[in-house]
């Protein structure tokens, strides 16, 4: 069995995390798996650099890379020259790459496509390009729920659930004195953390920041990691007047220590597939406030294993947040001893067996 991954860009977030994780899972289990990058996407490289997995280049970071031709003739270069049984498009611009190569592919290997939202695609994407696909792999059961009720292939849809590197994530108490040296956090203040790239139209950041402006609280703060919150949470701050207690961290790879420093994980998206960043705090041992986007709804449950939030209720989040604040320490310890108990079902393992039970199928059937 030899599977080619193909991602597109460059950066890191949800998407890509879960490919690294699952590219390095099939090559545990014994996979031939490869994966095929962007020249300049060093990150992916470096992360499995160890793991030995055979690399390849097709796109080029340039503007517009989509229309440049010469992307997708390395593409289709390097299914064929190499055989591939399976082609993996792991979000939909590697999609579009995939599908107008597979006109050019000699061997014919079966294409999966993966979505993590429930966003409908238009109707010429939908024929043009996800007609292509054996199987459309989804995230969660809600997203396929989503897709299934817009006649979305509904036949080619297998729920795969993303899975979190349970070894990364876990309780470190010792995190949290340190990292709240390193930065002049005090022990006794409560900190609600939010790990997400700057997309406020998704994410919710902006209304996430000025939710928080509202808990009139001293010694409470508000951390956000992710891509570019550290150039534009502090913006959103100050018009809140919240700039003292709001810190913007960009992008950081010690996101399993922070989240180990936090008290709290709030997230404040509007659409999901099945919040990895929220599954990991809750890995942590965190009490977590989330809206119920995408399918965080199979998994978090109000006043069990965390707090929830209908989707742009921002006045509940709210009153989920100022409610944690006032959890006995022994209500803490039950939610956040459950909390790890849910979590610990969403194994990365058990998404790389999911995935390799679709191949065989795939490649048998």
């Amino acid at each position: 069995m030899k599977v080619l991954q193909v991602v597109d860009g460059t950066g890191w977030g949800g998407t890509k995390e879960q490919v690294y994780l699952t590219t390095r899972e099939l090559k545990k289990q014994g996979i031939d798996v490869h994966i095929a990058l962007n020249f300049e996407y060093y990150e992916m490289i470096e992360k499995l650099k160890s793991y030995n997995v055979p690399i390849h280049f097709f796109e080029e970071n340039k503007p517009n890379a989509r229309y440049r031709w010469s992307n997708y003739k390395r593409l289709i270069e390097i299914v064929n020259q190499n055989k591939f049984d399976i082609v993996v498009a792991n979000s939909p611009k590697a999609m579009d790459y995939v599908s107008i190569s597979s006109l050019f592919f000699k061997n014919k290997p079966k294409i999966v496509a993966v979505r993590r939202n429930g966003r409908v695609s238009s109707f010429l994407s939908k024929w043009l390009k996800y007609s292509k696909a054996d199987k459309i792999v989804v995230v969660s059961q809600q997203v396929a729920d989503l897709l299934k009720e817009k006649n979305f292939f509904p036949e080619r849809l297998v729920v795969i659930k993303s899975g979190v590197d349970l070894e990364r994530f876990k309780p470190n108490p010792e995190a949290r004195a340190l990292k709240r040296s390193q930065l002049n956090i005090p022990e006794n203040d409560k900190v609600f953390i939010n790990v997400a790239n700057w997309q406020p139209k998704i994410k919710g950041q902006t209304k996430l920041i000025e939710t928080f402006s509202k808990i009139k609280r001293d010694n409470v703060k508000l951390i956000l990691v992710g891509l570019d919150t550290d150039k534009y949470a502090l913006e959103y701050a100050k018009r809140f007047s919240v700039e003292d207690k709001v810190i913007g961290l960009g992008f950081r790879e010690d996101v399993p220590d922070l989240l180990n420093m936090a008290d709290y994980f709030v997230f404040s998206s509007y659409l999901e597939g099945i919040a990895g960043a929220l599954l990991q705090a809750m890995t942590v041992g965190k009490v977590v406030i989330s809206t119920l986007a995408g399918g965080i709804g199979e998994y978090l449950i109000d006043g069990y294993n965390g707090f929830s939030a209908p989707v742009g209720d921002f006045e509940t989040l709210k009153e989920k947040m100022i409610k944690v604040l006032n959890l006995s320490e022994e209500e803490y310890k039950t939610i956040s001893e459950n909390a790890i108990k849910t979590a610990s079902k969403y194994s990365i393992q058990n998404t790389a067996k999911g995935y390799i039970d679709l191949f065989k199928e795939l490649l048998n059937g």
